[in-house]
């Protein structure tokens, strides 16, 4: 009796392909959100209804990124193609890592400048999120300063992702892309 041989896929499955471009908008937009609405000017209907959002969105980002880590611990990922350097295999799983970690300490850390600035974080207008600890005016500017600097390094992270998928597919050509194109 012959074993016939083991299945490897080579793209991922529908629901991966749907979180990652579903997280990848969604973060895109939050970012640029957050920066429009820090630069708006006094406090005005508009930028209230733009930090609501931002917020929103952020919860958002969260729950799909619990979404996608559970998927990722139950589903094996396609493998890189083995003409890939073995420095490019451990960059390339260092930078996941880094994505998975920054799409949970973004929000975060969002959601905790808002608590110590003393606004509960009510998602949808609907459901109040728990209000973990007071406003405290000395921890504000820290959560501040920190909810940005993930950020930046958010998109920094980003940039690089896309510019490694950019030589995959330019230079390369190995067609790594497609493991993570919906059609």
């Amino acid at each position: 009796m012959t074993v016939p041989p083991r299945y490897t896929p080579t793209r991922y499955t529908n629901s991966a392909i749907a979180l990652h471009w579903l997280i990848a908008l969604l973060i895109i937009a939050t970012f640029f959100l957050g920066l429009t609405m820090v630069d708006m000017p006094g406090i005005t209907p508009t930028k209230l209804k733009y930090f609501n959002w931002h917020k929103w969105m952020g919860v958002t980002v969260l729950g799909l990124a619990v979404a996608r880590v559970l998927w990722r611990l139950t589903h094996k990922p396609p493998p890189l193609p083995v003409t890939m350097p073995k420095w490019e295999r451990i960059a390339a799983e260092l930078g996941h890592f880094g994505l998975y970690a920054l799409m949970f300490a973004v929000p975060l850390s969002g959601y905790f400048y808002s608590l110590a600035s003393g606004y509960k974080v009510v998602y949808l207008g609907q459901f109040t999120l728990p209000v973990l600890m007071d406003p405290n005016p000395q921890l504000k500017p820290i959560l501040k300063t920190t909810h940005y600097l993930l950020n930046m390094g958010l998109a920094a992270l980003v940039s690089v992702h896309l510019l490694a998928v950019i030589k995959h597919q330019l230079i390369d050509r190995n067609n790594i892309l497609k493991r993570m194109l919906p059609w």
